[in-house]
């Protein structure tokens, strides 16, 4: 199975952290979070397709060495970034597998989980927050399938805690046959295919039991004394 690694992004909440080194290299208890990436995916995955742009030299001779996953292909947003959507839509030509993994490469997720995600014909990846605002909303028709994103509701619409979007998914390729068109920011997100994926099939929404996102400098201090062997348990 195919994984693809958001890791193109140029990391500006991260600042100046991310002057010269992209944010996925930056490290978490001596290891790039983009390591860590590679060690989370479920032994299903044998090929990764890493999106890079920002200082992509540097993600590339990083690969180049790594001995986790050795079949992977860089792919660079062309003819320039236009969004998650975008990025997905770059990697089509380069996808072995009909269903695939998609994640973050700037978060920290649980082995376990994206293993489950990994067995599901389509689905997202949920963990619960107890704030609402920062995040997009996983609104459901039972509690297992997802309706749709409600994307950084105010506070106090929903009950606390909400479960909500941790940015990895499993798609297939019938996502290719939706048009995306550009969203209020001027990209092609990445959440009208779960959107329309979810009006088509039982999108499954699997709790993760670890979720740690990485925006900020805070949050890169505070993963380094995370228990991240336990909460990850790596492949």
């Amino acid at each position: 199975m195919d994984a693809i690694i958001l890791a193109g992004g140029k990391g500006t909440r991260m600042q100046p952290l991310t002057t010269n080194t992209p944010k996925p290299l930056l490290t978490v208890q001596g290891r790039p979070i983009l390591e860590w990436s590679l060690l989370s995916l479920p032994k299903a995955v044998n090929h990764v397709i890493v999106v890079v742009n920002y200082l992509r030299e540097q993600v590339e001779a990083f690969m180049q060495q790594q001995p986790i996953i050795r079949d992977y292909t860089l792919v660079e947003q062309q003819p320039q970034p236009l969004g998650t959507g975008h990025a997905i839509q770059c990697c089509q030509p380069h996808l072995r597998s009909d269903a695939f993994l998609v994640m973050n490469g700037d978060d920290l997720y649980s082995t376990a989980s994206l293993g489950e995600l990994a067995a599901q014909p389509t689905g997202i990846l949920g963990a619960w927050r107890d704030t609402a605002s920062k995040w997009g909303v996983l609104m459901t028709e039972d509690g297992h399938k997802l309706h749709h994103i409600h994307e950084k509701p105010d506070e106090g619409v929903y009950p606390l805690p909400v479960s909500v979007n941790t940015g990895a998914y499993k798609f297939d390729k019938r996502i290719f046959n939706h048009p995306l068109i550009l969203s209020i920011r001027g990209e092609y997100e990445i959440t009208d295919y779960v959107s329309y994926l979810a009006t088509i099939t039982d999108f499954q929404i699997i709790p993760s039991t670890f979720w740690y996102p990485i925006g900020t400098p805070e949050d890169l201090a505070k993963a380094q004394f995370l228990d991240l062997q336990s909460l990850i348990k790596t492949r």
